[in-house]
């Protein structure tokens, strides 16, 4: 899980993408239906990239003989703070299969969602092309 937390932590987008399974599902703490497969999943982390400031995680536990990660994260975007956290799953090769966000407080999830929504053709541009 190292590498991603650190690929994360480097804003190093290529990293993130290297650590994502093909098969990834991504659920977003904004939208109602996952994202299934790499290309999306990792465009929508490079819009996250774009929206969070001052992104650092703060805590990570461990479970499931080291295959579920949950790392806790506080950011910004614009004035509003954010704290959330990052579940994932990793499969039998060590790549994260499932990807779920939680966030909170309700205003940060409202300026999380306006921020992706302004970034969500970009996204789909690159999850095309990717």
């Amino acid at each position: 899980m190292i590498d991603f937390r650190t690929a994360v932590e480097a804003r190093d987008p290529d990293a993130i993408a290297a650590t994502l399974a093909d098969t990834v599902v991504f659920r977003s703490p904004v939208a109602f239906k996952p994202y299934p497969g790499k290309a999306i999943t990792a465009a929508i982390l490079r819009g996250v990239l774009r929206v969070f400031e001052d992104f650092r995680y703060v805590r990570e536990l461990t479970g499931d003989g080291d295959r579920d990660h949950a790392l806790v994260f506080e950011a910004r975007i614009g004035d509003v703070a954010v704290e959330g956290c990052d579940f994932v799953h990793l499969d039998e090769n060590g790549l994260i299969d499932e990807f779920t966000v939680m966030v909170r407080p309700m205003s940060a999830a409202q300026a999380l969602s306006a921020a992706m929504a302004a970034e969500f053709e970009q996204i789909q541009r690159e999850a095309t092309l990717g």
